[in-house]
């Protein structure tokens, strides 16, 4: 939908998080007279203060009334009841869409401003999806490019809010956009330059079923031409199915399949037969690092930037927060936060990094109906003594790893349990339990919610916890 389609339109936001106040933002921007609807299940005290202050900044009604000359407001669990009274809604990503349609009647149009921008962008999309390590990748690119010189912007999840870059003000020549598979999922439009990391399950309370996820992630590549690239590990079988359903032209990456345009030999990094960066080089922790690597190298080459510029880019790279970040060492213990670890798979690889390094491993959380089968077997090939387990996922990984025991008996009993529900008494525990010259790792394996707000909201306070029992 062309933004001048949406001046004659009745207009609602659903959903009142920062994305909707983004949208809600650039709307009123676009257009300072127009009636917009807002629209949250949250009634309106519940929303945070800063929302509140700026619904209130556009109504000239010092109490809010339901309607003001420039806003109409639907609080509470009835709000989806008026969205029949709009033509267009701007839905928040987290809202799914089955949860609308019995409110909704023929001819509205539910669009979100992933799709509004993919409509109107003034430049070139890189678009980056996956389960894991998107937001890394999308990072590493940006670098790359800015160090090239490009006008280039980070948007999406990892980056600046996105409408406000089809302003005039604002315009780039690239934009490398972070899509999560709730951004994906009504896409009918496919960047230039498609990236697909990997494929692993998740989010299974959000969609109905594994499939249902892995439709929205397609979305990605689905609508590309032949003038469009698609960058794909190759090493997923998933992915080998999906570059057969798009016309573009495919680019591969991977550490375990062979003929790749990107790859790893005898510890360089080669594009095609070119040596970009020696594994050495890489200031980052983990060999999984590398995926996310060799998708940034293709899509910089792709885009016409030098060989030596991509190597100082990558060599002059930090690691994002709560990525097996370094927290420091104290008392003989080596601390990191992998906070953003939320599925199995994330913190099987933060377990391989430090192999039997690992003394403590602090695990689980908001239940998300993941399978902890494989990430028991990982923690049983180690040599972890302890683990700290927060609800609600704590007793189900431990009585998986119970089951899944096929270690001798000697062994399995050096491994301790420990159940706490806040962050405080883990650290604790781990302080007087790890021993010096061990590791302790928070990484989860689930999402945080519950105990805690957020992923960042539980690295920060791993972080703050460690610090203060540090002397």
């Amino acid at each position: 939908m062309e933004l001048s389609n949406l001046e004659n339109k009745k207009i609602v936001i659903l959903g009142l998080a920062k994305e909707g106040m983004d949208n809600f933002g650039f709307l009123r921007k676009l257009f300072p007279n127009k009636i917009l609807g807002l629209a949250d299940e949250k009634e309106f005290n519940q929303l945070p203060p800063e929302i509140q202050a700026l619904i209130k900044k556009d109504s000239p009604s010092p109490r809010l009334r339901r309607t003001s000359k420039r806003i109409k407001t639907h609080f509470g669990k009835a709000c989806l009841k008026s969205l029949s009274q709009y033509d267009v809604i701007f839905k928040t990503p987290g809202i799914p869409l089955r949860k609308l349609r019995p409110f909704l009647k023929k001819r509205q149009k539910v669009t979100s401003q992933t799709q509004i921008f993919f409509e109107n962008s003034p430049g070139l999309i890189v678009g980056v999806t996956g389960t894991k390590g998107k937001g890394t990748t999308t990072s590493i690119i940006y670098e790359i490019l800015k160090k090239a010189g490009k006008s280039v912007a980070s948007i999406g999840n990892i980056g600046t809010p996105v409408l406000s870059f089809l302003l005039p003000e604002n315009k780039k020549d690239v934009f490398v956009y972070e899509l999560s598979s709730h951004q994906l999922q009504n896409l009918r439009k496919s960047p230039k330059i498609a990236i697909f990391l990997n494929l692993y399950q998740a989010h299974l309370d959000y969609y109905k079923t594994f499939k249902e996820y892995s439709r929205a992630k397609e979305n990605i590549a689905l609508f590309q031409n032949q003038d469009d690239y698609f960058v794909y590990n190759k090493d997923q079988k998933f992915l080998r199915k999906l570059s057969r359903k798009t016309k573009a032209q495919k680019l591969t990456f991977g550490l375990e399949s062979k003929n790749l345009d990107c790859y790893v030999k005898n510890g360089w990094i080669f594009y095609k037969k070119e040596k970009i960066l020696k594994e050495s080089e890489i200031p980052l922790i983990g060999r999984f690092y590398l995926y996310n690597i060799m998708a940034a190298v293709i899509s910089a080459k792709l885009l016409g930037v030098s060989s030596s510029t991509i190597r100082k880019a990558i060599k002059g790279f930090k690691s994002l927060p709560h990525r097996l970040e370094f927290v420091g060492k104290f008392r003989g213990i080596e601390f990191y936060n992998d906070s953003l670890a939320t599925i199995p798979e994330a913190t099987i690889l933060g377990i391989q990094t430090f192999k039997d390094k690992i003394g403590t491993l602090i695990l689980g959380g908001y239940d998300a109906k993941q399978n902890f089968k494989t990430l028991a077997q990982a923690i049983l090939k180690t040599g972890i003594e302890n683990l700290i387990f927060f609800p609600a996922t704590g007793q189900r990984i431990w009585k998986e790893i119970l089951k899944e025991n096929k270690v001798s008996k000697k062994n399995f009993e050096n491994l301790k349990p420990y159940f706490v529900d806040n962050m405080k008494d883990a650290i604790s525990i781990a302080f007087s339990q790890t021993r010096k010259g061990r590791v302790c790792l928070l990484s989860c394996a689930c999402p945080s919610f519950g105990v805690f707000k957020d992923y960042k909201e539980r690295g920060e306070l791993f972080k703050k916890f460690v610090k203060l029992y540090a002397p």
